[in-house]
């Protein structure tokens, strides 16, 4: 060895310190391709994941924004039968009917969704939650109809400024909306109102709904008639018990004032109904 460390070139070489040599039996491992439908199914299973991510996605964009999209749908489907217009129009005064609940609902305490609107069939509010007793669901119940018929009103006023008859029929209509909404029966707002009256309100409901029922002979109105049959029997028949008994225990001062302001919408909507009549000259 030299003094700096380094092997000299001249010395011979030290077994130890070789470098290992190759065994000349060993065979490197084959690679094999995967055959092509596996890179297939690979491909499949790749391309269901994305579909699903991407489909969860799109679902989560729609419930956020449910109030607007349902909203436009349910204007485009009115829109086809009645024009833009009074489509545009018509969603509007549905709008301004459901957010009443809205708004009484979050007063209530009750949590609750934006509107949902479904193409000629409305709209809705899903409720996170029930009312503390019947008191408070009547005043959810009549919420809708109470800003409804303001809407319509403020139509009416709008419709005479303007001498607009289109604004006119939809004044009209948002008035007949909201007095068949005040119809005494589940799931209509009257039968919500009604709940903190009397049971018996439930059955001149049913019996106004069958009239309407055979004298239109719509199958709209028959399924209605069928779920209102089936809700009046399910609550009439449990009215007597302890959890029943307690819902429905208003003092006669609420009751009063229930029926006055259920009455007074009948009767305010009958008139704006008179006010907003257009007769179509022929």
């Amino acid at each position: 060895m030299t003094s700096d460390g380094w092997q000299s070139a001249f010395e011979p070489a030290d077994p130890a310190r070789e470098p290992p040599q190759p065994d000349p039996e060993y065979r490197p491992p084959v690679q094999r391709d995967r055959g092509l439908l596996q890179r297939i199914g690979g491909g499949i299973v790749a391309a269901a994941l994305a579909v699903v991510k991407f489909g969860g996605l799109i679902f989560g964009v729609l419930f956020k924004f449910k109030f607007a999209i349902t909203f436009l749908i349910s204007a485009g489907a009115y829109a086809l039968v009645w024009g833009w217009r009074f489509g545009l129009g018509f969603v509007i005064l549905l709008a301004v009917h459901e957010l009443g609940h809205v708004i009484q609902l979050r007063r209530e305490g009750v949590p609750a969704s934006a509107p949902m609107f479904i193409p000629f069939l409305g709209a809705l509010v899903a409720m996170r939650g029930m009312p503390e007793n019947a008191y408070v669901e009547a005043k959810v119940g009549l919420a809708g109809p109470v800003l409804g018929s303001a809407g319509a009103f403020a139509t009416l006023l709008l419709a005479e400024q303007t001498n607009s008859d289109l604004l006119r029929a939809l004044a009209y209509t948002g008035f007949l909306l909201n007095l068949f909404n005040l119809v005494p029966v589940v799931p209509l707002d009257g039968g919500r109102a009604v709940a903190a009256l009397h049971p018996f309100f439930w059955g001149v409901g049913l019996f106004i709904v069958a009239l309407l029922a055979f004298y239109y002979r719509n199958p709209f109105f028959f399924i209605i008639l069928a779920y209102v049959a089936y809700e009046v029997y399910r609550r009439w028949s449990s009215r007597n018990s302890p959890a029943a008994l307690a819902y429905h225990a208003v003092p006669w001062a609420q009751r009063v004032e229930v029926f006055a302001v259920y009455m007074g919408l009948v009767v305010a909507l009958v008139v704006g109904m008179h006010a907003a009549h257009v007769t179509v000259q022929r």
